[in-house]
């Protein structure tokens, strides 16, 4: 691509660390850390952005479409690390958010020379995505070729967009929808983006994921109940949570969690709202697998019940 910046933030070198190949280690610490400090303001600013495509996926994921993660180098490896945390934590289906790196799997591990390059290739892992989809790309330059064109074959094909970048000023943010523009500013060693690019990176992820997820009644106030008990440390953890959700005993907890088979959220409705293991499937089922509104709609049939309404 002719119309690549030559002048990005990560690349210019910091004047607060010049000296860091003289200092003593504790001190070149002290430095990154100093560093490190500035990642959250950075943040900070970014959040309506990062709200308004959280807003984004979760009317894409409510209608049954998918969020895309494009990303290459450090920038895919975060977005790989999110993708993958997602089940395990909120008990999603693994092609809620697929996560794709320039490459492939063989370039998590190791660097693949020309593809971050090769806008083509950016256009052909975004072949499947569908209109209403919501497609993110993961760049501290904010112009990596393979990411631009990912997301321009996205947007054709009817999808939302949005860019994560430690460059605010990318001219290509201008062609999303959302762009999430991180002045981290330049790094320790200069171009370095594993550092603070890659830092802000990890938190605007984590919490644009973890926001997702909540607005979707993945969870249940600030507990994680979207886990099966799998094992036993796991199972002690889930009894665990639900005393705390439920205020009852862990031996009540625990044969009710046996009796949903192990799923956290269908015990916790069981629980507090008093009703079978089979019924609670039903409401969870019926309020697409969040917890709250699976109560509402348990009250609301005790409601029409209570005064003959009920069909």
């Amino acid at each position: 691509m002719n119309d690549l910046p030559i002048d990005l933030p990560t690349e210019r070198r910091n004047p607060r660390t010049l000296d860091v190949d003289e200092l003593p280690t504790l001190e070149v610490l002290r430095r990154i850390n100093a560093e490190d400090e500035r990642v959250p303001a950075a943040v900070a600013e970014v959040l309506p952005q990062v709200a308004e495509l959280a807003e984004l996926a979760v009317e894409a994921l409510r209608a049954g479409r998918r969020v895309h993660y494009f990303g290459a180098g450090t920038s895919g490896r975060l977005g790989f690390i999110d993708a993958a945390e997602l089940p395990p934590t909120f008990g999603t289906p693994p092609e809620w958010v697929v996560a794709h790196h320039a490459g492939g799997s063989s370039a998590l591990s190791s660097a693949i020379e020309g593809v971050e390059d090769d806008v083509e290739l950016g256009a052909f892992d975004a072949a499947g995505i569908r209109a209403g989809d919501v497609a993110i790309g993961i760049a501290a330059s904010g112009t990596t070729p393979y990411v631009v064109g990912a997301l321009r074959h996205a947007a054709s094909a009817g999808a939302s967009t949005g860019l994560i970048s430690a460059n605010p000023t990318s001219w290509f943010g201008n062609e999303v929808d959302v762009h999430i523009g991180l002045d981290t500013g330049p790094e320790v060693i200069s171009g370095s983006t594993r550092m603070k690019a890659g830092t802000a990176t990890k938190m605007v992820l984590n919490a644009f994921s973890t926001t997702v997820m909540i607005r979707l009644g993945r969870t249940y106030s600030n507990l994680m109940v979207s886990v099966n008990a799998l094992n036993s440390k796991l199972r002690r953890r889930l009894v665990r949570i639900l005393v705390e959700a439920t205020g009852l005993d862990a031996r009540t907890c625990e044969h009710a969690l046996a009796d949903a088979g192990g799923d956290t959220r269908v015990a916790l409705i069981t629980l507090l709202a008093d009703v079978t293991p089979q019924s609670a499937a039903h409401a969870l089922e019926a309020a697409g697998g969040a917890v709250k509104e699976a109560l509402t709609l348990l009250d609301d049939i005790r409601s029409q019940e209570r005064y003959g309404l009920s069909s």
